[in-house]
């Protein structure tokens, strides 16, 4: 089963007002950091595409390759063994889990430890990658497709590895 970043259970007795719940091991000012950071990842975009003429819906085929392309850029940044080296001063290794990838736990205090929260959680990742792909639709919606095709492509491959080995197994080859 993969580990993700888990939520600090003890309450702080220092913090008053909406935050007392929290505890003092969550690194809500790191948090707040990060939620500028994406509002300006997926924000600067948009501004910048403002003056040209942006799309009023998503196309399926755009919809689906972003979504395809999500789940693969996330799990490439969050669990991946060859990108382990850039989540290392936030997260602690934990265990192998197959197929390329590793599971591990934030590590360190505030920023670090935030960072450290997204990174090793796919499901927290995922729309960081979303809103990065999104961004780039709206100012380079060529080179962005090429991105997603890719992407597209070897998540596609990563689930016929996974079939062919699957079909193997089950005939004893």
């Amino acid at each position: 089963m993969a580990a993700t970043a888990t939520p600090p259970q003890s309450p702080n007795q220092h913090q008053a007002g909406p935050f007392a719940e929290y505890g003092a091991d969550w690194p809500l000012g790191g948090y707040a950091v990060l939620l500028a950071g994406y509002a300006a990842l997926f924000g600067i975009p948009l501004l910048i595409a403002r003056e040209r003429r942006l799309p009023s819906e998503l196309g399926v085929r755009d919809l689906l390759l972003l979504g395809i392309a999500t789940h693969k850029l996330t799990r490439i940044a969050t669990r991946d063994w060859v990108t382990a080296p850039l989540r290392a001063p936030f997260t602690e290794f934990k265990e192998n889990e197959g197929a390329g990838e590793v599971a591990e736990k934030s590590r360190g205090e505030g920023l670090q430890r935030a960072l450290g929260d997204l990174l090793a959680c796919r499901w927290c990742f995922a729309p960081w990658v979303a809103g990065a792909l999104m961004g780039g639709l709206a100012v380079r919606p060529r080179q962005t497709r090429v991105v997603m095709e890719t992407f597209s492509a070897v998540a596609l491959s990563d689930f016929m590895q996974f079939a062919y080995d699957a079909v193997r197994e089950s005939t004893g080859k």
